[in-house]
């Protein structure tokens, strides 16, 4: 039976996202906790964002990850546009298989000159 972070993350989901997460930095210090698995993160951040609860009432028992741990990675990653890249990597995928009509997707460019109100 697959765990909830294949549940919340599948495989095909995990291919996409792996390429796009930036690396772990290094921690020449050494010493204190292991950092959790990139895909576990991804996980807890899905459940979040699903569930409706707060970063804090993330059930660390079956995700793993803490609520600020997933917070402080979402920032990260959010500033690593780590989303936006993923986004366009499942639209390409989608294209590529089909399964997106992209003339559907397209917006015409309108252009509208601001009045000014007043005197």
């Amino acid at each position: 039976m697959a765990g909830i972070d294949e549940r919340l993350v599948p495989d095909e989901l995990w291919g996409l996202f792996q390429p796009v997460v930036p690396e772990a930095p290094s921690r020449p210090q050494g010493g204190g906790r292991r950092r959790h698995g990139d895909r576990e993160v991804p996980a807890a951040i899905v459940f979040v964002a699903t569930s409706g609860c707060t970063w804090q009432q993330l059930p660390t028992a079956s995700i793993g990850p803490s609520g600020a741990t997933a917070h402080r990675r979402f920032t990260e990653w959010t500033k690593a546009r780590v989303w936006a890249k993923l986004h366009r990597l499942v639209l390409d995928e989608l294209g590529s298989c089909g399964d997106l009509d992209w003339s559907r997707c397209a917006i015409d460019s309108v252009n509208m000159r601001a009045t000014k109100r007043g005197t």
